[in-house]
């Protein structure tokens, strides 16, 4: 009694915050619309990219880089074990990229005319080919995402044959999301090339392109894992820690890579001696590769981090922290740095941030409480037996599978 009292309170607790910020969210948007950005954000022509890009945009497209991971691993690799995953892991992916598209319709000057680029093409603007890729890849998306729509409704107005058409068309969309993921998460490092005067030496260098896709895909899997840990408690779902473990394996091989790159990187350019002397700059720059990077590379290569789902989240967690530390510092902290101007986001860039992330959450716990995200019954008891040491559920626990339930491989 006591234990559902708390979690009454727990519940309504949230429900109430996440009403809080819905409210402020529209009533800034309201403002933003009618008054302009500079009635709601700190925003100047001297530093025009602000939270709302360093956050937002730059985070939300990063987070959801294990949509293409976890997919390509499933249909390109063949690696079935992970199929589990792969739902709960689009749907993150397709709610990032529409809060990501949702935070540029605020950040934009003009967001009227955020249509421009379909019509008018200019291929030598590298904002115009992330534009073209977060608009393809959020169709690929959304078409990944539809086999979970479609079950929900298939006895009752007959959609079997749309499930058809959408496993034969299912390897097409995955390698154009791979595709088109690959090119638009270097691309957004790109955007910055063009600020060599106006970036501190720690975080400006050409090798951006390539440092910005392979911290993607480490946040990616690290967001995959959280993602993971906290629907189990949420939802009470089954979790697949021997597949987490293995995933968190390759996050040991591509947080690596990034931290060879990126230490060659600052060798090369003589940059490592600007972390000295200690400031407020070598700070943000310590935070992010020692704790973000150096900390989880080195727990996860060890199997009992791994093993263990609570430690193995909070790991992981680590890799999602150091992320975002990467784009705010190169988009926010390196520019201050380095032009000796200041920028403090203002109160509703905050509210905005926060509320898009609670719509994200909301949408989430929504779907997954109406629609087949997670795999239930047979689907976990297969799992089961592939790992019986790990596996952690009671197959007692585990929910019926929903009828009909559509396999996408």
């Amino acid at each position: 009694m006591v234990k559902e009292r708390l979690s009454s309170l727990r519940l309504g607790f949230w429900s109430i915050s996440a009403g809080i910020l819905f409210l402020a969210l529209a009533g800034i948007a309201y403002i933003r619309y009618t008054q302009g950005l500079g009635a709601v954000t700190h925003l100047s022509d001297t530093f025009p990219w602000g939270l709302w890009i360093g956050f937002d945009l730059l985070c939300g497209v990063g987070l959801a880089a294990g949509g293409f991971a976890v997919t390509a691993t499933v249909h390109i690799l063949h690696l079935k074990d992970f199929k589990p995953i792969v739902r709960p892991t689009v749907l993150t992916a397709f709610l990032g990229y529409l809060l990501v598209i949702t935070a540029l319709l605020l950040d934009l000057g003009r967001p009227w005319n955020i249509w421009h680029p379909i019509i008018m093409w200019n291929p030598h603007s590298v904002m115009f080919e992330v534009g073209w890729c977060v608009m393809l890849y959020t169709t690929v998306l959304s078409l990944e995402f539809a086999p979970m729509v479609i079950e929900r409704f298939r006895e009752r107005f007959k959609l079997d044959w749309m499930l058809k058409i959408l496993k034969t068309v299912t390897p097409v969309l995955v390698i154009l999301g791979v595709i088109l993921s690959t090119l638009h998460q270097s691309s957004l490092g790109s955007l910055f090339l063009i600020l060599p005067e106006k970036m501190h030496p720690l975080w400006y260098t050409p090798m951006l392109p390539v440092l910005f896709f392979v911290s993607a895909l480490a946040a990616g899997i690290a967001m995959t894992v959280v993602e993971s840990w906290f629907s189990k408690r949420a939802f009470g779902k089954p979790i697949e820690t021997h597949l987490l473990s293995r995933l968190s394996r390759a996050s040991v091989v591509v947080l690596a890579l990034y931290f060879v790159l990126r230490l060659r990187d600052l060798a090369s350019r003589d940059a490592l001696s600007t972390i000295f002397p200690l400031n407020r700059v070598s700070a943000m720059f310590l935070i992010e590769v020692g704790l973000g990077v150096l900390v989880p590379m080195v727990l996860l290569a060890f199997e009992r981090f791994r093993q263990s789902p609570r430690r193995l989240a909070a790991v992981q967690g680590l890799v999602v922290l150091g992320f975002i530390f990467h784009r705010l510092n190169v988009s926010v902290t390196s520019v201050e740095a380095a032009t000796g101007r200041s920028y403090i986001p203002s109160i509703p860039e905050f509210f905005v941030s926060a509320g898009l992330v609670a719509v994200g959450m909301t949408i989430f716990v929504l779907a997954c409480r109406y629609l087949p995200v997670f795999p239930e019954g047979p689907v976990a008891e297969t799992e089961k037996k592939v790992q019986p040491a790990i596996a952690e559920v009671p197959a007692s626990l585990r929910a019926p599978k929903t009828a009909g339930a559509f396999d996408p491989s």
